[in-house]
């Protein structure tokens, strides 16, 4: 038994470990994500706003040279800048100088000069100064970024600029640092998931050798100050656990020693009033001690435990505590009761029964008590229960009760030998007393008669 509930308490700080690592980890790699996704953000914006800085330096640049090479009519110097600049950067996809007119007077492709250009439909990204424009242009074919920059002589617009420039160079470039970014995210992750067991271990830990002295200290052993992890709160709280644990057990020994002591000065009184019952009839002097001595053997041989006996013992004491209120002319007398006085001596049982509820530590002997003559048939009293109704206790002491009384003597009888007694029991077996109480109690007599080899103590 045992080892099933240190197993079990075992899942359960694997369950707690679990769910704490599973909480660290969700709200590491949440956190991860979160920063992995600015971070992309913020590096796409950072590459984008690079390349459109590169670009409008290389408008700047193509205007420059274009407005002076129209005014001094060199067209082929226009041609030769934007084929210089092309070939330097391998993202611009080209570069085309429009008159105010939109018609092309220069531009990489030469076969499209003196051609008018459309201008292309895109989402505008940026709108700088003297009227510069960054838009973005998405087809199907291609997909890029055009800077638009128109270009002035004395405050006159001569022309302009449209620079286009690749996207798959930012891509490129993107996914680079995004590779990159992921890997940094992915190592700090992994650390942080070895930090999560080591830290979820730490913690547990101290947890742990708390609930283990928690199980020692209820299973009553001591001698075992748990050990002290940390100096943190929860290392605080186990040295706080070892005073406590060190008090309660001594303490416990204490209060062990008083309840041993108050129990057989309990056991004693109930001795005494027991044999102070028994007292006022001088037939029945030691009567209850000897209907307890029988049942208990009665009681053990049907398994009952100790705390089960030790009640059956105290039942067996109080079982005729209500004859304290009969009157002493009836409990004394010499003849057989009339049928006004049995009913009178009936009453003992459920006086009893008062009696002992004034008390609520008594009350659990009551049923004892009061239903100590009910039959097995049911035409016993005061309530008339049968069969299974009637409570153990009083089942039993019912048939010790009768055995004693038979094999006592009394004013208007004999007493019975044990085999009169026996065989009579074995009569009413069924009617008056439950049968297989009845057949343990023989076999119990027996038993002892063999063993001791003296007859049933009677008076």
């Amino acid at each position: 038994m045992n080892f099933i509930f240190r197993k079990l308490k075992g899942k359960i700080f694997e369950k707690i470990r679990f769910k704490l690592s599973l909480f660290i980890l969700v709200l590491v790699v949440f956190t991860t994500f979160v920063f992995y996704i600015f971070t992309v953000q913020m590096m796409n914006r950072y590459v984008l706003d690079e390349l459109i800085k590169r670009a409008e330096s290389v408008s700047r640049s193509v205007a420059a040279s274009a407005t002076h090479s129209l005014l001094l009519g060199d067209l082929l110097g226009i041609d030769n800048i934007i084929y210089k600049l092309k070939a330097l950067h391998r993202d611009v996809e080209y570069i085309a100088v429009v008159d105010t007119d939109m018609k092309i007077i220069a531009h990489t492709d030469i076969e499209q000069r003196g051609e008018t250009l459309e201008p292309a439909k895109g989402r505008m990204l940026k709108e700088g100064k003297n009227g510069m424009v960054v838009n973005e242009i998405s087809r199907r074919t291609d997909n890029y970024y055009e800077v638009v920059t128109p270009f002035t002589f004395k405050n006159k617009q001569l022309g302009t600029i449209l620079l286009g420039v690749n996207k798959s160079v930012l891509l490129d470039a993107k996914k680079k640092a995004r590779d990159r970014i992921l890997a940094g995210f992915a190592a700090t992750l992994l650390l942080g998931i070895i930090g999560i067991f080591m830290v979820s271990h730490l913690i547990t830990r101290p947890i742990k050798e708390l609930s283990s002295g928690v199980e020692k200290l209820k299973e009553g052993k001591s001698g075992w100050p748990l050990r002290v992890y940390s100096k943190d709160e929860l290392g605080k709280l186990t040295e706080n656990f070892n005073t406590m644990a060190k008090l309660i057990t001594s303490q416990k020994e204490n209060l062990n020693k008083y309840a041993q002591d108050l129990e057989e000065a309990y056991v004693s009184t109930v001795r005494v009033l027991a044999a102070a019952i028994d007292a006022r009839d001088p037939y029945t002097h030691g009567h209850s001690t000897r209907v307890a001595k029988v049942s208990l053997k009665v009681g053990e041989a049907i398994g009952l435990s100790r705390d089960e006996l030790e009640d059956l013992e105290i039942a067996c004491l109080f079982h005729d505590v209500g004859k304290l209120k009969t009157p002493d002319f009836i409990l004394q007398k010499m003849e057989q009761l009339d049928s006004v006085e049995y009913n009178e001596m009936m009453h003992h049982t459920e006086d009893g029964a008062e009696i002992l509820s004034k008390a609520h530590s008594l009350k659990k002997y009551i049923p004892a008590v009061r239903h100590h003559h009910e039959w097995y048939n049911g035409n016993g009293y005061p309530d008339g229960l049968k069969g299974d109704q009637i409570p153990l206790f009083a089942a039993i002491i019912s048939i010790a009760d009768a055995f004693d009384s038979m094999t006592s003597t009394r004013p208007y009888r004999k007493a019975l030998s044990e085999e009169e007694a026996l065989a009579e029991l074995a009569h009413l077996s069924g009617t008056q007393f439950n049968p297989r109480l009845v057949k343990v109690f023989t076999q119990v007599m027996n038993e002892q008669k063999q063993t001791a080899g003296q007859p049933y103590e009677t008076k």
